[in-house]
C-alpha cells in the first residue's frame, strides 16, 4: 500500500468531489440500500438489527467512517478502516460465525458501483482513469481490510462485479422486510421517491428482483434539479424531500 500521500484519498482525486455532495452519497446509499435487502449475507444485518430498526440512522454512521477514510490524513484513514474491521469482528464473535469474505467483497463493490454511477448521473461521466482511481481508493480500502481475492483493476473488476451479482443476490422474507423498515421511517412519499431514484441507478438483474417497472418517474426531474444546483435552490428540494429531523445531518454531507 502506498503511504508517502499526506492522505489516504488525494485532494485532487474525483473520489473527494463524489464524495464531497450530499445527493451523490444519498443516491450511493439509495443504490447499496436495495442490493443490501437482495445479497444473500443479509441476516447478518438483522444479527446487529441495526439496519431494520434505524435505516437512516445507520447511513448516517457509515456515511461518517466513509469520510473519516476520504477526507482524512492516512493514519486517521487507516484508523477508521481499522475501527471498522474490528467491529465486524465483534460482530462475528457474538454471533459464533464468519462473515464469508464474498460478502465483504460485495458491500466494497457496491460502494464502487454507486459512486460511478451516481457521479455519473448528476454530473458527467467519467474518464477510464477517474474510474481507475475511485477503484483504487477502495481497492487500498479492501486490502486493509484483508479482503482476499480483489481484481487488480477496474477493467477486471467490472468482470468480478457481474460475477458476485449473479451469484450472491436472492430475494427473500428479509428482502421484504427490510423494505417494510424503509417505509415505515421514510413514509410513503419519501417511500416512493427511494424507489424512483433507485430504479435510475441499479444493475437489471436487481430490478428484476425488486419488480421494479421500467417506467422512470424521477428521470425527466433530474435536468430540473441540476438547474437548481446550480441557482443554490438544491437545498428547499432536498428539505422537501427528506425527513426534517435529518436536516442538519444531510447538510452536513456537502464537504466544501
Amino acid at each position: 500500500m502506498n503511504t508517502s500521500n499526506r492522505y489516504f484519498v488525494p485532494e485532487n482525486s474525483i473520489v473527494r468531489k463524489i464524495w464531497g455532495k450530499s445527493d451523490t452519497i444519498l443516491f450511493i446509499f439509495a443504490g447499496s440500500a436495495a442490493e443490501f435487502a437482495l445479497n444473500k449475507a443479509v441476516d447478518w444485518l438483522y444479527f446487529t438489527g441495526r439496519l431494520p430498526s434505524d435505516p437512516l440512522g445507520r447511513l448516517f454512521s457509515t456515511v461518517a467512517y466513509a469520510r473519516a477514510i476520504v477526507f482524512s490524513d492516512e493514519q486517521k484513514a487507516l484508523a477508521a478502516i481499522d475501527k471498522i474491521s474490528a467491529i465486524h469482528g465483534a460482530v462475528e464473535n457474538s454471533r459464533g460465525a464468519k462473515i464469508p469474505d464474498w460478502a465483504y467483497r460485495d458491500v466494497l463493490y457496491m460502494l464502487i458501483h454507486y459512486s460511478v454511477v451516481s457521479y455519473e448521473l448528476l454530473e458527467r461521466k467519467l474518464t477510464v482513469q477517474e474510474k481507475e482511481e475511485v477503484y483504487d481508493v477502495f481497492f487500498r480500502l479492501g486490502s486493509r481490510m484483508n479482503l482476499k481475492e480483489l481484481p487488480g483493476s477496474y477493467t477486471d473488476w467490472l468482470i468480478s462485479r457481474q460475477q458476485h451479482l449473479e451469484a450472491d443476490l436472492a430475494k427473500s422474507n428479509y428482502s421484504t422486510d427490510l423494505y417494510k423498515q424503509y417505509k415505515k421511517h421514510l413514509g410513503s412519499f419519501r417511500y416512493r421517491v427511494l424507489i424512483e431514484s433507485q430504479k435510475l441507478i441499479v444493475p437489471p438483474c436487481v430490478k428484476a428482483m425488486l419488480n421494479f417497472t421500467n417506467r422512470h418517474r424521477l428521470k425527466p426531474f433530474i435536468p430540473f434539479y441540476k438547474l437548481c444546483r446550480k441557482v443554490k435552490l438544491d437545498g428547499a428540494v432536498k428539505a422537501l424531500l427528506l425527513p426534517s429531523s435529518y436536516k442538519a445531518q444531510i447538510n452536513a454531507l456537502d464537504y466544501d
